[in-house]
């Protein structure tokens, strides 16, 4: 967390005596990595409570979840996207409207919790129910149940595909343009665009793939990494 907070305020200035740069001017790989560490910083807690309630013995609040996680997976990203930076200002007051990037990041993030809820949830039905029962058996509380028990649990059985879902996440950052920021790929997109560097297209692409699967391929080796050593002091 005090990485991201660092590297947020390296990206806006105004402190240090170094110039302030608003989200607008954003840009290249630096506005990828910041969209992508936000969306897993804000959407993960959002996903645990997501699954928590979405396995709530009261059929209210569990059905309630249902509806709202189904419909948000159901709808594509680029519309989320485009919702939450382009219309959601007209149906808020000017004071809680906020930077349009952050209104972007705020839907990515919800849409990236509803899927990771599912992803929990399945594996919390993985966890054996005789150590729920025995754990109530104990004394433990709702909440050092779920702590001590259900969520690292979960955690270790949905590795794999939450490692999965980051990589699809870095990799949906690129749709960011749509809603005018250029990241890494639109950045590239932009370079080549003018006319001196125009018959560089191949090379800007090969460029930024080169650059999506060294992320990519190096998440999915530290999730293999994480697989085994969680599974070997299991």
């Amino acid at each position: 967390m005090s990485g991201f907070f660092t590297f947020y305020m390296l990206m806006r200035g105004g402190v240090l005596g170094m110039s302030l740069v608003y989200p607008q001017q954003w840009g290249g790989l630096s506005l990828t990595l910041f969209v992508f560490a936000s969306v897993i910083l804000i959407g993960m807690p959002v996903a645990i409570i997501f699954a928590l309630l979405r396995k709530s013995k009261l059929p209210g609040i569990s059905n309630t979840m249902i509806v709202i996680i189904d419909t948000v997976r159901g709808l594509p990203l680029l519309a989320v996207v485009f919702t939450f930076a382009v219309v959601l200002p007209f149906a808020l007051p000017t004071w809680a409207a906020g930077d349009k990037l952050y209104r972007m990041i705020v839907g990515f993030a919800l849409f990236f919790a509803c899927y990771q809820a599912e992803v929990l949830r399945g594996g919390m039905q993985a966890i054996p129910a005789g150590q729920e029962e025995a754990a109530k058996a104990l004394g433990l509380g709702y909440w050092h149940r779920i702590i001590y028990i259900t969520l690292p649990q979960a955690f270790r059985n949905a590795l794999p595909p939450t490692i999965s879902q980051c990589v699809t996440t870095l990799k949906d950052t690129t749709l960011v343009v749509i809603v005018g920021f250029f990241e890494v790929l639109g950045s590239g997109g932009a370079a080549f665009g003018t006319s001196e560097w125009q018959f560089a297209y191949k090379e800007v692409y090969v460029f930024v793939g080169l650059v999506f699967f060294a992320f990519t391929f190096s998440l999915s080796r530290y999730g293999s990494y994480l697989e085994r050593r969680l599974w070997a002091h299991s």
